[in-house]
């Protein structure tokens, strides 16, 4: 009785040693080729890892609107306090004003540069306080500045307040 010739063996039993094995195709029958569809490259896991996702962000409609919004609320502000600085609120001994209505209930007092043409008044004295007629009014400016010609009395808008004016010559 004769033996089989050996046909490589995966545990090289019973192989005289210096024998090269044969190598075994993989388990499904083909060998795997690198790069080929389907098939994860030598060494890797299952699943290629997945790329990060570029961090920027896109603005919605709502965000850019709502930015608009603060932007233009912002502006009416800043635009009324610029606007309001120059009223009779700011005034100081010494301004020059401008009537900017013929209104004696709402006159529309500004201060305005005494070089400038529209100055029609100097402040002669600025008085806290609410003077709620034109007689207590008068009486005050009467014992703060002698040559007064005119009262302006104004009330509710957080300080009260009374200037008394002279005509600018």
């Amino acid at each position: 009785m004769t033996t089989p010739p050996p046909q490589g063996n995966p545990f090289a039993q019973g192989q005289p040693a210096g024998q090269p094995q044969a190598p075994y195709p993989p388990q499904g029958g083909y060998p795997q080729q690198p790069g080929q569809p389907g098939f994860p490259p030598q060494g890797a896991g299952p699943y290629a890892p997945v790329p990060p996702q570029p961090t920027g962000r896109k603005l919605s409609f709502k965000t850019i609107k709502n930015i608009a919004i603060v932007i233009a609320v912002a502006g009416i502000a800043i635009g009324g306090y610029i606007t309001s600085r120059d009223d009779a609120k700011t005034a100081a001994v010494g301004d020059c004003m401008h009537r900017g209505s013929t209104n004696d209930n709402n006159p529309d007092l500004e201060v305005v540069e005494c070089s400038d043409a529209k100055a029609q008044y100097v402040v002669l004295a600025k008085i806290e306080g609410a003077y709620l007629t034109q007689t207590l009014a008068s009486s005050k400016c009467e014992s703060e500045a002698k040559d007064f010609q005119y009262t302006y009395t104004e009330s509710g808008d957080g300080k009260d307040f009374l200037l008394c004016l002279k005509d600018k010559k």
